[in-house]
């Protein structure tokens, strides 16, 4: 929206033509995530005080966690809001990929907030039913890959893989089943992930990071031509998501920094998840990004090793999953297993960039 009284002006005014770079433009709109989340931040957490919406602690949980109780919770709610009123100052609304990722983000969000206002209104750790929440999330991520699937360019259905230059087949039809289970796996993934002060934020600031990277290359012809990568036209505008969704997970976790001011709730942990599967099948890199977001990956498997091995053998294989509470109650302090984590995000990271130049 701003950017169509902006372009115009450039004949005018030839400094005005900065605002057709992404990069320029990519700043700006995480600055300004930044800067809302960083003004509006306490605001909001004061208001979130007011209205007694406090975490609930599990009582089986980290005996340290305790003290957390009460805490204000759906702090993901100025993440979003900061990330969608950035998208309309510096993002170009007439691009169709980014309108479905920023759907997806609101519909995801407004699933997360109905959970996380039914535990602040039961006063227990258990929200929204299981299967309601899934059945949300399910059709969410249909109507996005149906949407992606009628409207993709030649090729969407095909499936890449790390270190291999061309697709190594196209799945057709099966590529919508695969896509929702992506978007239900991943969202609910970095959901599982968010049970420490700062963890959560530290690991999406990379993964954004990795996708602007991604987005930017993918949709440049030049630079996807060089490393062998799908072209993919209009996703360089996702790169402007990408780094609006960085800043306003860099100002929110100068709230979530431990000792934590607010935690993200689930508002913001499957909106931000589902989010991040969305860009990765938009530009090709759904199977990338299980390494890019590998801490999320073993987040998740924790829990489903923990839960089919208590239901087989009546033992727990970690003293506590998702496998962040594991190190705890192994005598790490909460610190040094977020920091930790932090490092295994940013390997991770690495090792998927450097994918894009060994095939």
């Amino acid at each position: 929206m701003f950017l169509e009284f902006v372009y115009p002006l450039a004949k005018y005014f030839t400094p005005f033509n900065v605002f057709q770079y992404l990069s320029f433009r990519g700043a700006y709109a995480a600055l300004t995530t930044l800067l809302i989340c960083y003004v509006f931040g306490p605001k909001i957490i004061e208001a979130l005080k007011q209205l007694k919406i406090g975490q609930a602690i599990r009582e089986d949980g980290p005996a340290t966690h305790l003290a957390k109780g009460g805490t204000p919770t759906m702090g993901g709610i100025f993440v979003v809001l900061a990330i969608v009123i950035s998208m309309v100052f510096w993002t170009d609304l007439d691009n169709g990929k980014v309108w479905l990722t920023l759907g997806a983000l609101v519909a995801f969000a407004l699933v997360g907030f109905l959970d996380d206002y039914l535990k602040v209104t039961k006063h227990s750790s258990d929200g929204l039913h299981a299967k309601a929440k899934l059945l949300f999330q399910f059709l969410i991520a249909l109507a996005v890959m149906l949407i992606l699937y009628c409207t993709g360019e030649e090729g969407i259905t095909s499936l890449y893989l790390p270190f291999y230059k061309n697709p190594i087949v196209d799945m057709g039809p099966l590529w919508v089943p695969f896509g929702v289970l992506l978007i239900m796996a991943e969202s609910n993934a970095v959901n599982f992930s968010d049970g420490l002060d700062g963890l959560l934020a530290g690991l999406l600031i990379m993964v954004f990071i990795s996708l602007a990277i991604l987005t930017y290359l993918s949709g440049r012809s030049d630079f996807s031509s060089y490393l062998g990568i799908p072209y993919i036209p209009g996703a360089g505008e996702l790169t402007v998501f990408c780094l609006a969704a960085t800043g306003a997970c860099i100002g929110f976790l100068w709230f979530n920094a431990h000792p934590a001011d607010v935690f993200m709730g689930d508002v913001g942990s499957l909106s931000l998840g589902g989010v991040i599967a969305v860009i990765s099948l938009i530009i090709k890199k759904e199977v990338l990004i299980l390494i890019i977001g590998g801490v999320f990956v073993l987040e998740i498997a924790s829990v489903i090793i923990q839960v089919f091995y208590f239901k087989l053998r009546k033992k727990r294989v970690f003293k506590m999953a998702p496998i962040h509470h594991h190190f705890e109650l192994s005598g790490w302090a909460e610190n040094k297993v977020v920091i930790r984590f932090w490092i295994m995000g940013g390997l991770f990271a690495i090792i998927a960039l450097s994918t894009l130049k060994i095939q």
